[in-house]
């Protein structure tokens, strides 16, 4: 039974064509058994052009309006009394209303009025009605299966036509989930870029002139030279842990199933950063001022992540002798950051056209984190010499 639907829905033109072809040999078999006024050859051409009405309806629905107005013109004209073969009048009527265009769906309705009164008029003998309050009230019913079958056609177009939009809306939708899910991986990779950065960048650097100094001293000072590599071996462990932590978090469970990755770092380790920088001989002179709180972990992250930005581009551009300054300010409704060293300074490729240094991404990156939490970045030379950065975090308390 479901392959015979199936065939049916594949082939609508046969259909169709089947119910045509028993239309009008039920229309042959009327007009031969009863006397048809007009003529028989009239007769047979009239349902054969509205046989043909009910055969091409899907295919041409507007022209066969048309064919089917113009049988029942030459229907009126002929005298050819109404036979089986009008209910192609019924049918063209739905389907124009279901499928076709706007000025044909209006035209099938006008048409649907008007035909049955018309009728009345031209055939009045046959419906043995010749009262005019009797003849109303037949052609009033017989035009009720007209309107019937045109309001339940535009209910079909309007209902297709919900589906359509439904459809489209879905596969709109569907585009957008995927459009935001690919912002969405662009961001997190640019986000574990930023991190990964900031962890190579700084811990690399310390490793870098702990060695350096440790191969300077190894002779003369045999005692700072395994400070400097102890130094060395934490920093590495340290910047493994930071980099499992990332590693990760890009393999979905792990980050629950294991207790390897530590934590992100926070506002409150920032001193420990300080005192890392200061082992590898740089001085850092660093205060908090205000009433430290709890902060949202974006602030936190992000906090850390711009001194430890700052630091290392002072050890990278700021000179041998540079001294730096960090300041921490908790303000009623916002943390404030500031980073200052008397070095040489940087080049201005560094803070202006978007950050870019040449060698990375760090200042980029340091623009990102704070425009992620809504803060404002100022990055420059300072008047006397030196460098400075300046940010404003918004600070609202964690619940």
């Amino acid at each position: 039974m479901q392959r015979l639907y199936a065939f049916l829905r594949r082939h609508p033109t046969g259909v169709d064509t089947f119910w045509a072809v028993f239309l009008l040999g039920l229309s042959g078999l009327s007009a031969a058994t009863v006397e048809s006024g007009g003529g028989l050859l009239a007769a047979v051409l009239i349902a054969t052009g509205l046989s043909t009405v009910v055969a091409l309806r899907r295919r041409a629905p507007e022209k066969m309006l048309l064919l089917a107005i113009a049988m029942g013109v030459a229907q009126v004209l002929t005298g050819v009394v109404p036979g089986p073969a009008n209910f192609a009048m019924l049918v063209i009527v739905f389907t124009v209303a279901t499928v076709g265009e706007r000025w044909a769906s209006r035209l099938a309705l006008v048409c649907s009025l008007g035909a049955a009164g018309l009728a009345q008029l031209r055939w009045p003998a046959e419906t043995g009605q010749t009262g005019w309050f009797q003849q109303v009230f037949v052609a009033i019913v017989m035009t009720v299966p007209f309107v019937l079958a045109w309001v339940l056609g535009d209910s079909m177009r309007t209902r297709r036509a919900y589906f359509s939009q439904l459809e489209e809306r879905a596969a709109r939708l569907e585009r957008e989930r995927e459009a935001q899910s690919k912002v969405a991986v662009a961001a997190e990779r640019a986000r574990i870029a930023r991190e990964l950065h900031d962890v190579v960048a700084h811990n690399v650097s310390v490793m870098v002139v702990q060695a350096d100094g440790a191969a300077y001293v190894m002779d003369a000072a045999p005692d700072q030279a395994k400070q400097a590599l102890e130094t060395i071996s934490s920093t590495g462990r340290q910047a493994l842990a930071e980099m499992r932590r990332l590693l990760g978090v890009l393999r979905t469970g792990d980050a629950e199933e294991s207790g390897e990755y530590v934590p992100q770092p926070d506002v409150g380790q920032i001193e420990d950063l300080v005192e890392q920088v200061r082992q590898t001989g740089l001085t850092v002179d660093f205060k908090i001022e205000g009433t430290p709180r709890p902060l949202p972990s974006g602030v936190e992250l992000t906090a850390y992540r711009i001194v430890q930005e700052a630091l290392t581009n002072t050890r990278k551009h700021g000179g041998p002798d540079a001294g730096a300054s960090v300041r921490l300010v908790y303000f009623d409704d916002g943390l404030g950051l500031l980073v200052e060293d008397d070095g040489r300074g940087a080049a201005h490729e560094m803070y202006e056209d978007g950050g870019a240094d040449g060698a990375g991404h760090g200042m980029i990156g340091m623009r990102e984190r704070v425009g992620m939490v809504g803060g404002t970045l100022d990055a420059g030379p300072r008047p006397g010499g030196g460098f400075r950065i300046s940010a404003l975090l918004p600070l609202k308390p964690a619940r």
